[in-house]
């Protein structure tokens, strides 16, 4: 029988997709069933996966990486809207976001075609999975969704599906009448309307900086990369999940962290990885210059953290 909870109070529902946790947290003012509501999230994150999960042999992207060269196939409109978001900042950005990193990412140690020895590669190998990257290489027509596999091109968007993924179960519940919620995938979140008491939806950032104050999103969505969540660790040397396209190598480790605030998850993650390759000087310049809110926590000299706020950011916080 369909579980209903008091409507008058915050009710939340949480589960795994992607390899991480998701929850929600909402206004059910409607009474509707968790049944139904827990329905809506995990159909909208399971197509996420069944297209852009390189862990899913029969996924899109799976069948895209395997192609031959010269196979031209055609995407799912989701699919395609993220591919041109990624492509969109990559070229905005200088390529310090590029959706054929996967090689690169791999052989880090990080993915689901990860490297199980987590050294840092020989020169050779590292050449070598440069030769295999590079978003102009992409065979996109976004008129008619078709993508074009030139050959050994190998997509990732693990920069920008987990938002995308936040943005489509935010639609799911909004096509269900829920007006009112805080919904996350894996850190990255995407808020509507108010908290049953009236209040806004208020988060907290994760940065070693206790003293920054929560959030308070109103329709609005956040997400934040950052070195301290996935990393590996060899002969004393440490690094990021989050790679470099334009070098190669994983990102400076000048950052602990850069959140974004944006009115889709998709663009907010996107841009967080991006400025996160971009460095604290290059990014905030960047971010300034697109009037993106954006919070860099750096490192100091001394083993402490400052953090630089754009203009944006701090026009939306106060």
């Amino acid at each position: 029988m369909p579980r209903v909870a008091d409507p008058s109070r915050l009710q939340s529902l949480a589960g795994r997709t992607m390899g991480t946790i998701w929850s929600l947290r909402f206004d059910n003012p409607s009474m509707r069933s968790h049944d139904a509501v827990r329905a809506a999230v995990t159909d909208a994150l399971d197509r996420v996966v069944a297209q852009m999960s390189t862990w899913e042999p029969a996924s899109d992207i799976s069948r895209y990486n395997a192609a031959a060269a010269g196979t031209r196939q055609a995407l799912p409109a989701a699919f395609a809207d993220v591919l041109a978001c990624a492509l969109y900042w990559a070229e905005a950005s200088g390529g310090a976001i590029d959706p054929t990193v996967g090689p690169l990412v791999a052989l880090w140690g990080f993915g689901a075609q990860a490297a199980n020895d987590h050294r840092p590669p020989a020169r050779a190998a590292l050449a070598g999975a440069r030769a295999r990257t590079g978003w102009q290489r992409l065979a996109f027509d976004a008129a008619d969704r078709h993508i074009t596999q030139p050959g050994g091109l190998q997509l990732d968007l693990s920069g920008v599906a987990k938002g995308f993924a936040v943005d489509q179960v935010a639609d799911a519940l909004a096509a269900i009448g829920l007006q009112d919620f805080l919904v996350e995938v894996g850190g990255e979140l995407r808020a509507a309307g108010r908290r049953p008491d009236g209040q806004p939806w208020r988060v907290r950032l994760d940065t070693p900086i206790d003293t920054l104050p929560p959030v308070t999103l109103t329709d609005l969505s956040i997400a934040t990369s950052g070195d301290r969540w996935h990393a590996h660790e060899h002969a004393g040397r440490r690094w990021s999940h989050t790679i470099d396209p334009r070098s190669g190598k994983p990102a400076s480790q000048a950052l602990t962290s850069v959140t974004v605030l944006h009115a889709h998850c998709m663009h907010a993650d996107a841009l967080a990885t991006a400025l996160t390759v971009l460095g604290p000087s290059d990014g905030a310049d960047f971010a300034a210059r697109h009037d993106v809110a954006a919070l860099f926590v750096c490192r100091t000299a001394n083993a402490g953290h400052r953090a630089i706020a754009t203009p944006a950011w701090t026009a939306r916080v106060s």
